[in-house]
């Protein structure tokens, strides 16, 4: 089994032999560490356990929203919390100035809808932080190729990890020219992509790390980049002309119904 633990004692192994080298958890961080004001109000999309936003976050107010906290309600780092529809989001336009999502974007149905509701809860200018996996790559595309079941069964036999965290994945916005379409139809504009590798995912033994170090070395080259395994991106929302808004409101009006509770307002 390769749990986390086994996971990062490989990475620790991996950047002190390369230099330079950040896993994407690292470079998330800094990005939504770097978009993080004293009046910043955050909103961290998909939260789980809300570690990153949660420990980041200082003295700005977060809130996380999530489909179920079942059997982890009590591990969630962040004192507000909203279960609710990622397409339908409980809160009032312009109520946040940085939306933060970590492995959520792999299990958008229709991602289109969840971005342009994020468009729509952001302040002009304001940020949308991401980590997710890369579809081209060939971990990813392995998972893509499991049925569910399997893909359930697979990863608690070889990561340990509990089914309340296991969802179904599309990876429906999972290249940068999906993201780059659909999160610009929505309102953004990218400031930056990047694509990360890691060598651990491979690593059942000694052999298969040593496989993903290859992998790694390969798509070092520029070319090759595009098949790391993780996107993380920063991206702005743009300042939107009334037609713009009023499209984005009229894409999302079939949906808002279904939010559950009422409104929040910060």
């Amino acid at each position: 089994m390769l749990n986390l633990e086994r996971q990062e004692e490989l990475r620790a192994r991996y950047r002190a032999a390369t230099p330079g080298w950040r896993p994407a958890s690292h470079v998330y961080d800094e990005a939504v560490r770097s978009c993080i004001t004293p009046d910043a109000v955050i909103l961290d999309a998909g939260c789980g356990q809300a570690g990153i936003v949660g420990r980041a976050r200082g003295g700005a107010r977060a809130v996380g929203i999530d489909a179920t906290f079942e059997g982890y309600r009590h591990a969630v780092d962040l004192a507000d919390l909203v279960c609710g529809n990622l397409e339908a989001l409980p809160f009032a336009d312009n109520s946040f100035t940085l939306i933060a999502s970590s492995w959520v974007f792999e299990h958008l149905e229709r991602p289109e809808r969840a971005f342009a509701e994020f468009a729509r809860v952001l302040v002009p200018g304001g940020r949308l932080v991401f980590l997710t996996p890369n579809a081209h790559n060939i971990v990813t595309l392995a998972n893509r190729l499991a049925p569910a079941r399997l893909q359930k069964a697979l990863v608690w036999r070889l990561y340990g990890r509990r089914e309340v965290f296991t969802f179904r994945t599309h990876y429906r916005a999972n290249t940068p020219a999906a993201l780059d379409r659909l999160l610009c139809a929505a309102g953004f504009e990218r400031e930056a992509l990047h694509m990360v590798g890691d060598p651990t995912y491979l690593a059942f033994n000694e052999m298969g790390y040593r496989l993903g170090v290859l992998c790694e070395r390969l798509t070092d080259r520029a070319w090759l980049q595009r098949f790391k395994v993780h996107l993380v991106g920063v991206y702005r929302k743009r300042q939107q002309t009334l037609a713009e808004i009023d499209g984005i409101r009229a894409g999302v009006a079939s949906v808002t119904a279904s939010a559950e509770g009422e409104p929040w307002i910060p």
